[in-house]
């Protein structure tokens, strides 16, 4: 089975309050990563149809900040799978709703593994890409993978003493 990156489509859309922002009245990066994760979570469970966990974030670029009294647009996409893992594209856009001006804020690639009943690796729908930019971050993907794999097997080796 397969589904288009379009039916994992997730936008969460929130308002940046004083109590969001840090000492500079920017937003506290752990917060706008918090709700990345989230988006995130809720595109990959709309693709695998399943719960689903967390494994790994990747390329989390803060590109501008984020201030208070603006409006964040947090979007994120199921990008590429593979057998129960699934990459998640993710993008925050800031608005300033006086000037309509709409910024490209934070980037991520978070990836996430679904789970059966019994909390296993269980198997997820192949997506399939449609616009450009899907079409641009699914030709991506395997190289992204395999340096994640890359990653995860450097940190597995014992430390050398």
């Amino acid at each position: 089975m397969e589904k288009p990156a379009s039916a994992s489509r997730t936008v969460m859309t929130q308002i940046i309050f004083p109590l969001d922002t840090n000492h500079h009245d920017t937003m506290f990066g752990g917060k706008v990563m918090e709700y990345m994760d989230k988006a995130a979570a809720i595109a990959a469970m709309r693709h695998a149809r399943m719960q689903v966990v967390t494994a790994s974030t990747d390329s989390l670029d803060f590109v501008a900040p984020i201030r208070v009294g603006e409006v964040i647009e947090v979007e994120a996409y199921v990008s590429w799978t593979n057998n129960s893992s699934m990459e998640v594209c993710v993008t925050v856009q800031s608005e300033n709703l006086y000037t309509a001006e709409r910024t490209t804020t934070v980037t991520a690639f978070f990836t996430f593994v679904a789970l059966d009943d019994k909390g296993k690796p269980a198997m997820v729908p192949k997506v399939y890409p449609e616009t450009e930019e899907e079409i641009r971050m699914f030709a991506t993907a395997p190289e992204r993978h395999e340096l994640r794999m890359k990653r995860k097997r450097e940190r597995q080796q014992p430390a050398k003493t």
